[in-house]
């Protein structure tokens, strides 16, 4: 570590790629905004020569967004956007439907790829309208259209039915011509709202000459600010205001109208209907997005797109990479400068796409998705620097051997351990510092490849590959990682028992009590393999020791993999078939003498994100682990007090196996301590005494470093703390990310091991 003085930066020009969930507000839209404010503010309402140069305005801009939309009737109410669009009609089309005549078994039917603002928003007012209808969703096919025929049975029944012009996060358009065959020939009344947010300025619109009752519209989604939006209300369409007052808008609206706003929509609509300016035609659209597919195919050769080219908008590009995460290809290309999505930008958690998941697509696009959308305002300059960005960020995987590529010769060191997750399962890797010898700890089938491929571009020897215990949950995938790397595994380590454990390991080391057990020698490093049966009958623990020698105390055991014999918060549950409560009591009393009360332990789960824990950590949180160490716990009570926790556990059909029961110890932590950006320049500034260490992945680094920080990424989080125990309880550490969370994270879990001198930088480089 070093102690550092700059300041952290990312310095780097943005490339703003997330269109589809705000833009910027060019420059000419900016200056009628404020021209509005400072000069032309006048209230619509007044009716001196400033309020009706206002009212002037407002109708103009109402004109334009008649062109705009390709509506010469109906009403144009302007409102805060599209949700308050979406709201009003909804209460305009249910209050209609109390005053009539109800079919038997009404429904309320939404497009299965809908904005979450649809459904949601007809749920709770067929709450509160007490309407006995079922909100229910039209499926759709794999390229994201609506399954017209399901359409054609229902909407016979509907009291309202909701679709949208374009998706959000696929930018599939629908055939609003074909829906409208098959909506009006079987319901010709049902009241039809077609959400044409993502329209705007992407399709041509033509709605006098449909029978679509309601369009709402946002201007933040073309390079208007947010707070403003308009809604069309076909002629005849039941409506009722939602806002009462001062009957403003003709009183379909009440509320001093926006009038910034309003100037802001009226530049757009001018520069969206001149015959020539900044923001560029379908055509250079669909030369732009080719451009992109064709950069990212070459970046990414595995790539998949998760949507129909054919009947998408070219401005939306959405897309999988196997192997990745959507929260690391975000976190990528972050780092290089460019701002993406995980589908919806409604939620700040990255999580799998719903619409993805309704389109039928496998769950790893779905978990992998990555939204790129862009604006009519890109330019080719701009087109051309993401492009070369896209370029450098794949480099940076490949120095990383995250992609493989045989340009890349300067690779990023591997020793040490490092923890790879799949959900809250973990893989340990482990790099013998002195060798190039390696093992595998609970692999699992997701993280083969990049296991394989970490493997081969570091030029490891993989003398193992082992399990912990026969999983519950999945099939260990260590048979199929040998096979792959069978060229690379020694020949006398070949010969495995059921947990991947060479029969002719070689050698044998001596634990703390005595015991003799079987080990695996790794240069420097010495593998040491011991029974811990409980959890499964077949459960072992591996303790690795950076000390050749022959006898093993536990403060010579730096790592602990004891699978799911001990998690962090709770221990392995004990309610299988194949599980031994009784002998798991015993195989804690052992742990207990064969590790020291700081020895890292590596699960088989992480369900809170703390990495790792310890007996020491465990036992400060009370419990039955801290109450077997210190002798006051019977094994009949034991076994009596553990029945009753993994009752507790409730296995979800579809949901991931938990293998321990949760006992809330994790989430009930302390707060961490936490300063701003400002904070710590202040503090280098003073010239403290502290650590700086940016926890990024190594290529995120490499993009957009750190000045003067050392570079930890959470993957390796559990080496560091090895390695620095004894000056991370004594230096204070500041730790910093890109927005903040990873670091939070990292703070919890040293916290929880006992480390207290830890702060973290909130916000991250975000907010520096």
């Amino acid at each position: 570590m070093h102690d550092v003085q700059p300041e952290p930066s990312m310095s780097q020009q943005e490339f703003y790629l997330d269109s589809n969930a705000t833009t910027e507000v060019l420059p000419p839209i900016a200056e009628a905004v404020m021209t509005a404010l400072t000069q032309e503010y006048g209230n619509p309402s007044s009716s001196h020569i400033t309020g009706i140069r206002a009212k002037a305005r407002m109708e103009r801009t109402r004109q334009l967004a008649r062109q705009v939309m390709g509506a010469d009737s109906g009403k144009v109410i302007f409102t805060s956007g599209a949700t308050e669009g979406i709201q009003t009609a909804v209460i305009s089309a249910l209050q209609a439907a109390r005053q009539a005549p109800l079919p038997r078994r009404p429904l309320l039917l939404y497009g299965a790829t809908e904005h979450k603002a649809v459904p949601e928003t007809l749920k709770h007012w067929a709450r509160l309208f007490d309407l006995p209808a079922e909100v229910r969703a039209i499926p759709v096919d794999e390229r994201g259209r609506l399954d017209l025929e399901f359409i054609a049975e229902h909407v016979d029944r509907a009291l309202m039915i909701c679709t949208m012009a374009v998706n959000n996060e696929t930018g599939c358009y629908q055939d609003l011509a074909a829906l409208e065959r098959a909506i009006r020939t079987h319901n010709p009344q049902v009241p039809w709202m077609v959400d044409c947010v993502q329209a705007l300025g992407k399709l041509p619109l033509a709605l006098t000459a449909t029978t679509i009752d309601y369009a709402p519209f946002s201007g933040h989604k073309l390079y208007a600010p947010k707070g403003i939006g308009w809604l069309y209300v076909r002629e005849q369409a039941p409506f009722t205001p939602v806002i009462a007052g001062g009957g403003q808008e003709s009183g379909w609206r009440s509320g001093t109208e926006n009038g910034a706003g309003i100037a802001a929509l009226q530049a757009l609509f001018e520069m969206m209907l001149a015959e020539s300016g900044p923001l560029a035609d379908h055509q250079q659209l669909l030369a732009y997005r080719q451009t992109l597919v064709a950069t990212l195919k070459r970046a990414f050769p595995e790539l998949v797109f998760n949507q129909d080219h054919d009947c998408c908008v070219p401005t939306t590009l959405n897309f999988s990479v196997p192997g990745f995460s959507s929260k690391e290809l975000m976190d990528l290309f972050d780092a290089a400068g460019i701002r993406v999505s995980s589908g919806s930008a409604c939620s700040s958690k990255v999580t799998r796409s719903f619409v993805l998941d309704a389109m039928g697509l496998p769950a790893w696009q779905s978990e992998s998705a990555i939204r790129l959308s862009f604006g009519p305002a890109m330019t080719e300059a701009e087109l051309t620097a993401v492009c070369e960005r896209i370029e450098s960020a794949v480099g940076a995987l490949a120095t990383s051997c995250l992609l493989e590529s045989d340009a890349v010769e300067d690779k990023f060191g591997l020793k040490g351990l490092i923890q790879l997750k799949a959900g809250s399962s973990c893989c340990w890797l482990y790099v013998d510092p002195d060798s190039d010898r390696c093992v595998v700890v609970d692999p699992l089938a997701s993280l083969n490849e990049r296991l394989e491929r970490l493997i081969r571009c570091q030029d490891l020897v993989p003398v193992a590959i082992l399990d912990t215990h026969g999983h519950a949950d999945h099939v260990s995938s260590g048979v199929a990682l040998r096979a792959a790397l069978a060229d690379r595994i020694p020949e006398q380590y070949r010969a495995v028992d059921e947990l991947g454990w060479p029969n002719d390991c070689g050698t044998r080391r001596t634990l703390g009590d005595g015991q003799v057990m079987p080990a695996l020698d790794l240069g420097s490093s010495v593998l040491v393999r011991a029974p811990l049966p409980g959890h499964t009958d077949d459960s072992v623990g591996l303790f690795l020791s950076r000390e050749g020698r022959d006898t093993l105390v536990g403060s010579d055991i730096d790592f602990a993999f004891c699978g799911d014999t001990v998690l962090a918060g709770t221990l392995g549950r004990t309610n299988f078939t194949n599980s031994q409560p009784s002998a798991l009591y015993h195989s804690l009393v052992h742990l207990s003498v064969w590790l020291s009360p700081d020895t890292l332990i590596c699960p088989a789960h992480d369900y809170h994100h703390q990495f790792a824990t310890s007996l020491a950590a465990e036992c400060r949180q009370g419990g039955l682990l801290s109450q077997v160490i210190e002798g006051s716990l019977s094994e009949r009570d034991f076994v009596v007090r553990k029945a009753r926790l993994d009752e507790a556990l409730v296995d979800e059909p579809g949901t991931e196996l938990l293998c321990g029961a949760d006992t809330g110890s994790c989430s009930a932590e302390p707060p961490v301590a936490e300063i701003s950006s400002a904070d710590l320049k202040r503090w280098q500034s003073e010239g403290r005494v502290m650590a700086v260490v940016d926890i990024r992945e190594p290529h995120e680094f490499a993009l957009s470093p750190g000045a003067g920080m050392d570079n930890v990424p959470l993957s390796r989080l559990v080496d560091f703390v090895a390695q620095n125990r004894y000056r991370l309880e004594s230096d204070p550490l500041v730790l910093i990310c890109r927005s903040g969370s990873r670091s939070q994270l990292a703070s919890r879990s040293l916290r929880r091991l006992g480390l207290g001198n830890i702060v973290h930088v909130v916000g991250g480089y975000a907010l520096s």
